[in-house]
């Protein structure tokens, strides 16, 4: 069996998440469907992270072990044929057997983009959250590196059917920035790893400094071990996007 890395990009907005789900589309779905057809027998697919409903990726990354000959180059091509036009694979490699897009990641990427123009373009309203209100914008940028280090992100994070396994919800996040321009703004944070919701309700955070409703001390106290109540509001899906996905050995092959 082969093991084959893929790096794909996606527009989430019809789909629910990335993982799969009885009768209803998702991208893991949709690779899994066209993989087993290409092999002519199932074919598991893992990925680097679950996305919710919505969300969509610059460079998502999963991993199929296949016994199938074909080339990778004509693996990619043939994907790109079959899979719906929303999903596209950039790249097809093979790996070592063990290799895993979850477990060997050593750091991710999000960048959620908002445009605050009175207008949202109608190209653009599915891949950002229109919010055309008055924001300080300057206390938003402060606020951001604030996330920088390693916390107990608990208030970030959505309630999650392994929460009874009783993890620990400390991550560490490596950079964390506001960029402005003209009538967008992208938050863009890097980091070991990201619990369900947390970009989003990160960003939501930064949404209620800018609006006046939160300070930095509360926003330092959300990031406190043992704090009480939960960040946000969540933001929406539509505007956040997994841009990359790293691994110790870019060419992890075997």
């Amino acid at each position: 069996m082969r093991r084959i890395k893929l790096t794909l990009a996606y527009d989430g907005t019809g789909y629910h998440g990335w993982q799969i789900q009885k009768d209803l589309p998702t991208v893991q779905g949709e690779l899994e469907r066209v993989l087993s057809d290409i092999e002519g027998a199932p074919v598991p697919v893992a990925g680097s992270g679950r996305t919710d409903a919505g969300v969509h990726a610059l460079a998502q990354v999963a991993a199929a072990s296949i016994g199938n000959p074909i080339p990778v180059v004509n693996l990619r091509r043939a994907l790109n044929r079959l899979l719906p036009q929303s999903i596209r694979v950039n790249n097809a490699e093979e790996v070592h057997a063990g290799f895993h897009p979850r477990f060997d990641a050593v750091a991710k990427t999000y960048e959620y983009r908002i445009h605050t123009a009175e207008v949202c373009p109608p190209f653009d309203r599915r891949y950002v959250h229109h919010h055309p209100y008055p924001l300080n914008v300057d206390r938003m940028v402060a606020a951001a590196p604030m996330f920088t280090g390693t916390h107990d992100f608990s208030a970030f994070a959505a309630a999650d059917e392994r929460d009874a396994l009783g993890l620990s919800k400390v991550r560490t996040v490596f950079d964390a920035q506001l960029a402005t321009a003209e009538s967008a703004l992208r938050f863009r944070v890097r980091g070991s790893g990201f619990l369900k919701h947390m970009v989003r309700n990160m960003v939501g955070t930064l949404l209620e400094i800018g609006k006046g409703n939160l300070d930095a001390l509360g926003l330092q106290q959300f990031l406190t071990a043992g704090a009480t109540g939960k960040a946000g509001p969540r933001a929406p899906a539509c505007g956040l996007f997994l841009i990359g996905v790293e691994y110790p050995n870019p060419r992890v092959l075997a």
